[in-house]
């Protein structure tokens, strides 16, 4: 019995497929030249360059604002270190203030003590590009470090009040951070020595 009925649905979804195919084929093909058209209009719109284009320029805007000091440093290093407030409202620099960041392009803003390179927090900050049309809505990397840097060095307590604060190690390695944080000192030491080395009256 079951058999039987069994037989006869395959019959009747063949004779109800017979029916309905003449109609759906059209359709059918229209659907997939309208997917075909739109994604090539899509693959011909999207430009491979954009990015690479949007990061250059946006490396030269992160140049024209920050100082030489600070170019080099995320030319050769590929983050920036922004000095905390020394209590007066302005960054301290030059190793005195008790703390200082690590800038990186979309990663969190790390948080850390100079004197003793020990971690403090992470503060995650976004700044979406509601402009691109196509692939991610994030900002090329050098602008988002320009976005963070001027933020941070234009009203640090807002920034950090607003950013979503995590222990440090939560999304970057500590390791990997503690050696940033060994390079810069080397940068810093290398650069400090080809200064006083210019300086120096030729014989």
């Amino acid at each position: 019995m079951l058999a039987a009925l069994g037989v006869c649905a395959v019959v009747a979804v063949v004779l109800v497929w017979d029916v309905v195919a003449p109609e759906l084929k059209p359709q059918l093909a229209r659907w997939r030249a309208h997917l075909a058209t739109g994604w090539g209009e899509e693959v011909a719109a999207y430009d491979p360059g954009r990015e690479r284009r949007a990061e250059q320029r946006a490396r030269e805007l992160l140049r024209s604002c920050v100082d030489e000091e600070d170019w080099e440093m995320y030319r050769d290093l590929g983050f920036l270190r922004v000095w905390g407030s020394d209590g007066s409202g302005t960054g301290a620099g030059h190793g005195v203030a008790p703390y200082a960041y690590l800038i990186y392009p979309h990663k969190p803003i790390v948080a850390y003590v100079p004197r003793s390179s020990r971690l403090l927090s992470e503060y995650c900050v976004d700044f979406p590009d509601h402009e691109r049309p196509f692939g991610s809505g994030r900002l090329p990397p050098s602008d988002d470090v320009l976005a963070k840097w001027m933020a941070l060095t234009a009203d640090e307590r807002r920034l950090i009040e607003n950013a979503n604060l995590h222990l440090a190690g939560r999304q970057l390695d500590p390791d990997v951070v503690r050696s940033d944080i060994a390079a810069l000192s080397r940068w810093e030491r290398e650069r400090q020595r080809r200064r006083d080395a210019s300086s120096l009256p030729a014989t």
